[in-house]
C-alpha cells in the first residue's frame, strides 16, 4: 500500500534504475505526467505495465490527488513518475505525498536522476552549499524583484527556465547580481545534444537566444563582500515583499533594517532609489 516516487531518466533511458523497472511492472496504479512518454520509456526498457495507468500532470493534479489518495487508502500501491527526474521537485507529486502522509500511508522512492544535482555537479561552481529556486516568476516586474531579493545569497543557486524566457531571465539576473557573476547554462542534460555553457551572466545572456530544450541554470552565490550587505535593490525588494503581505511600509522598513543590522534611513534610501 505504499506511495512510491520514481526517479525517471532525464534523457538517456539507460539511466533507468532496476527499481524503476520493477516498480512499473508491479504497481497497482502508475500515475504518469505524460502517459505516452512513459509508454515509450517502458517499451525501450522492455517492461510491461499491468497496473492501471493514469495521467497526473499540472492541469489535473489538484483534482486527481484525492482519487489517488483514496486508492492508497484502499491498500493499493501507487507509483508516481514524471517526464524526468524526481516527482514533486518542480513536478507533480507534492500534493499526493502530503495526502499520503495525512492518511498514514508509507511514502518511499526509487531514487533516480535529478536535473538539479546533475547540473550543479557539472557546472564547475561551488557545490558545498546550494539552494534550488525552481522556475523564476514569468512576469518581468515580479522576476526582477525576485532576483533582487536573492542578490546577496551566498549559496550557489539553481533555477529551471524555459528556452522562451531564458534570454530575459539572464538579462534580469545580470542586472540584479552583476554582469560578472559566474554561471553555467545546462541544456538537454544526458540527451544526445547535451551542452553546458560556462561564463558570466553577461556572456551567457549575449548568446541565450540559441539555447533550446530543457534548461537548468546554475549561478554562483554572492562573494563575501556582497553577502555582508544586500544591494539597495535587494533591500527594496524585501520591503516590498513585506508590504505586499500586509505590513505597514514604515514597519517593513524597520524590520528589514533590523534583519541586516542597518540604519533605518539606509533602507528607506534604498526603497526611494528603487521606486
Amino acid at each position: 500500500m505504499p506511495l512510491i516516487l520514481l526517479g525517471a531518466p532525464l534523457g538517456n533511458p539507460e539511466d533507468a534504475s532496476p527499481r524503476l523497472r520493477e516498480t512499473l511492472a508491479t504497481a497497482d496504479v502508475v500515475a504518469a505526467e505524460d502517459t505516452r512518454r512513459l509508454g515509450r520509456l517502458a517499451q525501450y526498457l522492455g517492461v510491461e505495465i499491468p497496473g492501471r495507468l493514469v495521467s497526473y500532470f499540472e492541469g489535473n493534479e489538484e483534482r486527481r490527488t484525492p482519487e489517488l489518495a483514496d486508492l492508497l487508502a484502499q491498500g493499493l500501491t501507487v507509483a508516481v513518475v514524471t517526464d524526468g527526474g524526481m516527482p514533486s521537485v518542480s513536478d507533480p507529486g507534492f500534493r499526493l505525498v502530503r495526502a499520503a502522509i495525512a492518511l498514514g500511508v508509507p511514502v518511499t522512492a526509487a531514487p533516480g536522476p535529478s536535473a538539479v544535482v546533475t547540473a550543479l555537479a557539472v557546472s564547475g561552481l561551488p557545490c558545498d552549499r546550494f539552494c534550488f529556486e525552481g522556475f523564476p516568476p514569468r512576469r518581468p516586474g515580479e522576476r526582477r524583484t525576485y532576483f533582487a531579493s536573492l542578490a546577496s545569497e551566498p549559496r550557489t543557486l539553481v533555477f529551471f527556465e524555459s528556452p522562451h524566457r531564458i534570454a530575459d531571465t539572464l538579462q534580469d539576473l545580470a542586472l540584479a547580481f552583476g554582469e560578472d557573476r559566474p554561471a553555467a547554462l545546462c541544456r538537454e542534460l544526458t540527451k544526445t545534444y547535451e551542452e553546458v555553457r560556462r561564463g558570466t551572466l553577461a556572456s551567457l545572456a549575449a548568446d541565450a537566444e540559441s539555447a533550446r530544450g530543457e534548461i537548468t541554470l546554475v549561478v554562483a552565490g554572492a562573494p563575501p563582500a556582497a553577502a555582508e550587505r544586500p544591494t539597495d535593490a535587494a533591500l527594496a525588494a524585501e520591503v516590498s515583499e513585506l508590504v505586499a503581505a500586509g505590513t505597514d511600509r514604515k514597519q517593513a522598513t524597520l524590520e528589514v533594517a533590523k534583519r541586516h543590522a542597518l540604519a533605518k534611513r539606509d533602507v528607506y534610501a534604498a526603497v526611494i532609489a528603487n521606486k
